[in-house]
């Protein structure tokens, strides 16, 4: 008589799903591994990341520099980037064909530039892992039985019975925007960071610069008014406000607070960060005279793209005619204050793209990150956005997926 395989269950057919069933087969050949994805698609998020070409991962050697972009989870991820991090990562996905490069600002993709190539290379190894993928199938209910192991409850069209018992379940079913996404889950004994939207842009409806979408600073400095928020890079102007990385990445660490002001505040922006208040008044004042007949408004300073520094120029009342040698100090002080702290007001804010990620999720001290397995329920494990972890952009969120997805699949392959 046929012996039964011992069943895991991986829940959510995204990143850290895909990783951590295909480390589980992997690991233990003689386990029946099953993948089961609510929605009739499998690796959405990988598919449109990076515009299409997925920012798999950052170049960063040890953990200690990777950590320093995960404003919630980075000490509590120091010993997994130990065990798994992104070398690992670029040395997994070269062995299997998909070679990686990296670009100036340390960001990772494939070498085709196509997010499909990391897509099938990642469906192939589950193919070939043996991973058997159920789609249109939700685990509505995660049910530990006494003896040990789940029941889960499971609904969709696809479904073939309403209930499966299994030896160990990986929940990788990524971040949820709403609190209530996550009763399923509480259900089972689980804190849960309350969930906050992170990677945002910032709408200013009133922007001074609502003339100029499409006008970018490759450095610059935003800061929101009254609060120790701040981050460096570039910034974009789009037609609904301010984008960018440095602006991204400040709704990143800024993602609880933002919330808690309703995303409501003054964002401040230096356009030159390199000077302060006194250095760059006695700049201008040295390039007065040699240039004193030269118009404010048609000739740019700092590098600064012609469009921009006209409307500050305008903002701080500079005429269209006005030379350098005919400006008073009163609109010197103007354009100062305006290059040093254009103040836009923020009145809510837009999801960057499609690549939606929260703040908030299964609280990391309940969880042990050596295993990624529940502390409160033997045999739960979790990986990915599910978790009280978010990184910046720049390939940190699909790093956590990777490492958190494949030490929970190594652990979980013990269960047969």
């Amino acid at each position: 008589m046929k012996e039964e395989r011992t069943i895991v269950a991986v829940l959510g057919g995204g990143a850290a799903g895909f990783f951590g069933a295909i480390a589980c087969a992997e690991a233990n050949p003689k386990l029946r591994v099953l993948l089961l994805e609510k929605t009739g698609k499998l690796l959405s998020k990988v598919r449109i990341s990076g515009g299409g070409r997925c920012n798999v991962t950052h170049a960063a050697d040890t953990p200690a520099q990777l950590v320093q972009h995960y404003p919630r989870g980075a000490r509590q991820l120091k010993e997994p980037f130990r065990q798994f991090g992104a070398p690992d990562t670029v040395r997994w996905f070269e062995s299997r064909g998909v070679p990686l490069k990296t670009e100036p600002d340390g960001r990772m993709f494939p070498t085709t530039d196509s997010s499909e190539t990391i897509a099938q290379c990642l469906l192939e190894a589950a193919r070939r892992a043996g991973v058997e993928i159920l789609l249109q199938t939700t685990a509505e209910r995660i049910e530990p039985l006494t003896g040990g192991g789940f029941r889960l409850v499971l609904s969709g069209p696809r479904v073939l019975a309403p209930e499966l018992a299994v030896a160990r379940v990986l929940v990788a079913t990524g971040g949820a925007p709403k609190s209530a996404q996550y009763d399923w889950l509480r259900q089972l004994g689980h804190a849960v960071q309350e969930p906050v939207p992170s990677l945002f842009t910032f709408n200013v409806p009133d922007s001074p610069l609502r003339e100029l979408p499409g006008v970018s600073v490759a450095r610059a400095r935003v800061r929101v008014a009254g609060e120790k928020l701040e981050y460096e890079g570039p910034v974009l102007v789009t037609h609904w406000g301010v984008s960018g990385p440095a602006v991204l990445k400040l709704s990143a660490w800024g993602a609880r607070r933002l919330h808690e002001l309703n995303y409501q505040s003054t964002t401040l922006i230096n356009w030159v960060p390199d000077f302060t208040e006194d250095t760059l008044r006695q700049h201008l004042q040295e390039h007065r005279g040699p240039h004193g007949r030269k118009i404010v408004v048609s000739n740019p300073l700092f590098g600064l793209p012609q469009r921009l520094w006209r409307t500050l120029a305008e903002q701080a009342g500079i005429g269209a005619e006005t030379r350098w040698n005919e400006l008073p100090a009163k609109l010197q002080n103007r354009l100062i204050e305006a290059l040093l702290r254009t103040a836009l007001p923020m009145r809510g804010k837009t999801t960057y793209k499609d690549e939606f990620v929260t703040c908030g999720g299964i609280s990391l001290g309940e969880i042990n990150m050596q295993t990624m397995e529940s502390r409160l329920v033997p045999g739960l494990h979790f990986a990915g956005e599910v978790l009280d972890v978010d990184g910046i952009t720049g390939g940190f969120n699909f790093q956590a997926a990777w490492t958190t997805g494949h030490l929970a699949g190594r652990a979980m392959s013990q269960a047969g």
